[in-house]
């Protein structure tokens, strides 16, 4: 990396929350060396707390600039944000994005244009807020052998997890509506309820963690939308807490990978983190295990990641992706065997191939069963497919 930090002019893309409170503190901390050029918007009528003179509605006039030396993506449609980030980096300039979506499913093209053009890609703002997990995964974990990665990493739903566990819960729309409210969902919350948003990362920490480049279709995923009071009351006497969890976990020369409901033992550290802080557990040979905890969602978290990689940017920093490069990398193997929960109609529950049944409820409130069966067993069955089946894994810890 280089020693002598560079003067960084900013074309910023995007201008919504995570934007503003980035420009504001760039603009309020003139000892970074950096100022934000040109924003590109695409509302050309939304009012907005600075001159016109700072924008632009054309990409161009940042991609093909000479004088912007790195771009910040900040906007939410992954198609148009690749154009702009492949674009950037082939024109030589260092990129920042916060789109996880983008760096999920285009991984590997990302990859092969970084090779080829030599120029940095950051991403650190994609991954659970404000904890540093991939730049501690490259730099930290680089060496030390991985068994698992595991943890909390969509602060909307574990807000709403947590609401439904309060005594005075008023359910799951209620939940959501707050969530809503505060900032913490969008208005339409399908890629963080349904779990989408826990692949995507999941993804992207299997590629750091682990080296492997898989879809996000390949993780075993589903979201928390069919929770119930019912759900919520078993998991208490269980003494446990409903949580969505992201696990990769290294089997053999074997990966799984999921993003699922789990109910979590209380004395799990796991278990404590409420609302919309996001929390992740690295079971490693030579460290054992660390928990990294810190806000997941909202636009603080998310400009404070962006803006540690711009400071990285100045001494030029870059993944290595070290892991990439290992002879004989995992392969994707979901034939392993799980414990779960599931409430649902006998129907249901009857098209999932138990191999051990331990217990099997039935009562005029409904019908739950734990047991073990194989993940992709599960994965392929019926119950899982249905959207008012609860299912959700057992950890051991």
């Amino acid at each position: 990396m280089s020693t002598t930090p560079a003067k960084q002019r900013i074309g910023l893309f995007g201008f919504g929350v995570v934007g503003q409170g980035l420009y504001d503190v760039l603009h309020r901390t003139p000892g970074l060396q950096a100022e934000v050029s040109r924003i590109c918007v695409k509302d050309r009528f939304k009012d907005r707390p600075l001159p016109a003179s700072s924008f632009t509605f054309h990409k161009e006039d940042i991609l093909t600039d000479p004088h912007i030396n790195v771009v910040v993506e900040l906007i939410d449609d992954a198609e148009a944000a690749f154009d702009i980030v492949s674009t950037a980096l082939r024109n030589g300039k260092s990129v920042v994005t916060a789109n996880k979506r983008l760096v999920a499913t285009r991984l590997q093209e990302l990859l092969d244009i970084q090779r080829e053009t030599g120029s940095s890609l950051l991403y650190e703002a994609s991954t659970c807020g404000s904890i540093p997990i991939i730049r501690n995964l490259e730099e930290y974990y680089d060496n030390d052998m991985l068994s698992r990665v595991e943890g909390i990493v969509n602060g909307t739903t574990n807000y709403i997890l947590t609401a439904l566990h309060e005594p005075s819960s008023g359910g799951y729309a209620s939940a959501l509506a707050q969530a809503q409210k505060l900032g913490f969902a969008e208005s339409d919350p399908t890629l963080d309820v349904e779990a989408f948003d826990a692949a995507f990362k999941t993804t992207i920490i299997a590629a750091h963690a682990f080296g492997v480049v898989v879809s996000p279709l390949q993780i075993v995923r589903r979201g928390i939308t069919s929770v119930t009071p019912f759900d919520i009351s078993i998991a208490q006497q269980q003494l446990r807490t409903i949580k969505l969890l992201s696990r990769v976990q290294l089997h053999g020369s074997g990966l799984s990978l999921l993003a699922l409901p789990a109910l979590t033992q209380n004395t799990s550290p796991l278990a404590g983190v409420r609302n919309e802080v996001n929390a992740v557990r690295l079971t490693a040979a030579f460290s054992d295990a660390q928990l990294l905890v810190g806000k997941g969602a909202g636009g603080g978290p998310t400009a404070s990641a962006v803006l540690s990689d711009i400071a990285a940017l100045r001494y030029g920093y870059r993944y290595e992706y070290k892991k990439l490069g290992q002879a004989s990398p995992p392969v994707v193997n979901h034939d392993v065997e799980v414990a779960i929960y599931v409430r649902g109609t006998n129907d249901q529950i009857t098209s999932i191939p138990f191999s051990i049944v331990e217990v099997d409820h039935r009562s005029s409130s409904g019908r739950y069963v734990i047991g073990h069966v194989q993940l992709d067993a599960l994965h392929t069955s019926p119950a899982f497919l249905d959207p008012e089946t609860f299912i959700a894994i057992l950890p051991e810890d």
